[in-house]
């Protein structure tokens, strides 16, 4: 069939609608569905428009789906782009469209051999400002409807076949032919691997939570509780918490659901987003979505799936997930590592995404400090904690995704200066995360003995830390070998408690050195009974109470001590810790967690959170069948028994960006992160 198409660019602001028809058409890699749907973007920046004309003269009278197979030369692909005034637009031709994935990828100069050794390439590069990283307009897509004539169909893909789960298919976990990942079915069991009744429960539940929009796989539900009468956005897809499944399904050797998350969250990336008339950044990547089944306005029987995406301003507080975008980078370098696709991550729209997510975290401001400064809630614990300041969680996930990002992106004239100052943030918050943030009996001690008001660029005290605020649980609880990061850092103010997913995804991205590293996991097993106890793993470290929790979370109810993200056990945290200890050469501690969580869970329906200091009871407001614990619970399974894997998600220390250190302590000063690399 040789339909004709063309690509076009619509000045005007107002969103407009794509009408895409064909029997294998896809967007996204998706395929396109049949009656009575269409699929929907609104994505009001964006401005590319799908033009199409002498459909009826191509195509066969008896085919119920009108449609075109190509739009333009097989080997070229038109992009439209547009700058901050709308209205001028341009085109541009890309050649070399890979096929292998969607609406069109562009082969792209990889930054270099870093994706294989995490290595520094700003050395090679002699530009020190940080111009030309601001994306005016950047490369976005103009709003989707996929048009189709079917009876609708169940939102959640349980009448389709892919959302039966007849025989629960598991994979062994080493994938030497990318082709495993061509679709969204499972693979067969490997001869010889055992799947336990739990492992088998647990793949039945993550299927079931499998939400389909336009008839492919985008992501899983937070929970599929089935006694929720009232699931606020528990229907809805988490960035935060589809990453374990995301992981899961990678492991699994399925890797089209990923592929379509990612994507599809990178066009909702481009939504126009505002609270009471004012809009944050761009860049900003959504906290959930929902596939919403609507009816078309005037067209009986007929319906569109709508994705309609949450970025804060629906959210508890009106919090802006900061964790979002670093999250997406983190999955995105993930894909590419186990699946051995890196087409996706080469796409000129990928590309800008990263940019885009890059832009806001690193653009100047005020603070003092190369950490990321956020308000409250703006994480994994997203309620009042007394977290705002520069929270040890972000910081975290704010190295590792620089790390990532330093692997994907494409070098050329637009990003070599951004690369530089990649570059310039990593030695300059590792030295500043390791000095600073680490907590031992030693460094206590110190505390203990400082001065205060000290007033010199050479002062010891650099944060005017009083000694009275060293709390009473502290001294006895510190153990004599180990140590952690503390919860928080800023001026006058030091939040000593212990903070489980920070503190692993230190291990996990080296941001710790590796004393410091082995020191975390000492603390752990030394406190076993208080981090894990009955249930691992506790989201902090003590709780707050009586006064303390009524003037830091403002009375809070859901947050009472020892519950939900006030000292709750949450069994997700397991996943991270199983890629810490596997890191680390102590894999027997994950086994031990996961054992304990093994013995419940399934008993338990899979709650969200634990209740009480050792984990004993099923949390008050905890959702069941919770999908992160479900699938927290099967990527450490699957990590653990093939350990090989779990050196694709984490990264080793990168001595290159500490040999390169510009953090511009000279003349004789003596903080440099060359020396802290080595010196804790």
């Amino acid at each position: 069939m040789n339909s004709g198409g063309c690509l076009g660019i619509s000045s005007r602001k107002p969103c407009s609608n794509i009408l895409i028809l064909g029997k294998k058409s896809s967007i996204f890699g998706s395929p396109l569905l049949q009656r009575g749907h269409s699929c929907e973007y609104n994505l009001s920046k964006s401005q590319l428009k799908l033009c199409y004309s002498s459909i009826k003269a191509n195509c066969s009278h008896n085919r119920k789906i009108l449609g075109f197979r190509r739009v333009i030369d097989s080997n070229r692909i038109v992009f439209g782009g547009s700058g901050s005034n709308w209205g001028q637009s341009k085109f541009f031709l890309a050649d070399r469209v890979k096929k292998n994935g969607g609406f069109g990828s562009v082969t792209a100069n990889v930054a270099s051999n870093i994706r294989n050794n995490s290595n520094s390439v700003g050395s090679r590069l002699p530009e020190n400002s940080f111009e030309n990283i601001y994306i005016q307009g950047g490369f976005s897509v103009k709003p989707l409807i996929i048009e189709r004539i079917e009876e609708s169909q169940d939102l959640f893909g349980k009448d389709e076949e892919k959302g039966k789960v007849d025989e629960v298919k598991v994979n062994d976990g080493t994938f030497g032919d990318t082709d495993r990942f061509s679709g969204a079915e499972a693979s067969e069991p490997t001869l010889g691997i055992h799947v336990s009744e739990v492992e088998k429960e647990a793949w039945e539940l993550l299927r079931g939570a499998i939400v389909n929009y336009c008839g492919s796989p985008v992501g899983t539900v937070a929970a599929t509780d089935p006694a929720d009468k009232q699931p606020l956005n528990y229907d809805q897809v988490f960035i935060r918490d589809f990453v374990p499944s995301a992981l899961a399904f990678l492991l699994n050797g399925e890797g089209e659901i990923v592929k379509n998350f990612l994507l599809h969250t990178l066009q909702l990336q481009s939504w126009e987003k505002s609270v009471d008339c004012y809009s944050p950044g761009q860049g900003l990547m959504p906290a959930s979505f929902k596939v919403r089944n609507v009816p078309l306005d005037g067209r009986d029987g007929e319906f569109k799936d709508l994705l309609d995406p949450d970025f804060g301003e629906s959210a508890i507080g009106r919090v802006a997930p900061v964790d979002s975008g670093l999250w997406w980078i983190i999955l995105l370098r993930s894909y590419g590592k186990i699946t051995g696709d890196y087409s996706l991550q080469e796409r000129v729209d990928v590309q800008t995404g990263i940019r885009l997510i890059l832009n806001m975290c690193l653009t100047d401001g005020f603070d003092m400090f190369p950490t990321l400064l956020v308000t409250d809630g703006s994480c994994m614990i997203d309620r009042r904690m007394g977290i705002h300041g520069h929270p040890l969680e972000i910081q975290a996930l704010f190295y590792s995704a620089l790390r990532c990002s330093r692997e994907m992106l494409t070098v050329n004239d637009t990003t070599k200066n951004l690369v530089v100052a990649i570059n310039n943030r990593l030695s300059a918050l590792s030295f500043h995360v390791r000095e600073y943030y680490w907590v031992d009996l030693k460094k206590i001690n110190e505390i203990h003995r400082y001065k205060t008001e000290e007033y010199s660029s050479e002062a010891v005290n650099k944060f005017n830390i009083y000694p009275e605020q060293i709390p009473s649980w502290l001294v006895d609880w510190i153990p004599d070998s180990g140590g952690y990061l503390c919860g928080n850092l800023q001026p006058a103010h030091m939040d000593f408690r212990f903070f489980t997913l920070g503190n692993l995804w230190s291990v996990i991205s080296s941001l710790s050195t590796d004393k410091q590293s082995e020191g975390i996991l000492n603390l752990i097993e030394e406190k076993w009974d208080d981090l894990v106890a009955e249930m691992p793993l506790k989201i902090c470290y003590p709780a707050l109470e009586h006064d303390e929790w009524r003037i830091i979370t403002g009375g809070d109810p859901k947050n009472t001590p020892w519950s939900y993200h006030n000292g709750g056990s949450w069994p997700t945290l397991t996943w991270q810790f199983t890629l810490a200890c596997i890191k680390m050469g102590r894999p027997e501690l994950a086994r031990k967690a996961v054992a304990v969580a093994e013995q419940r869970l399934p008993g338990d329906s899979w709650p969200e959170y634990y209740d009480t200091k050792q984990g004993r009871f099923t949390g008050k407001q905890a959702r069941l069948q919770q999908t992160w614990t479900i699938a927290g619970y099967l990527t450490s399974k699957m990590l653990l028994r093939n350990p090989e894997m779990a050196s694709m998600l984490y990264w080793n220390e990168d001595y290159e960006v500490l040999e390169k250190c510009v953090c511009g302590l000279k003349n004789g000063r003596r903080n440099c992160s060359r020396l802290a690399a080595t010196s804790q």
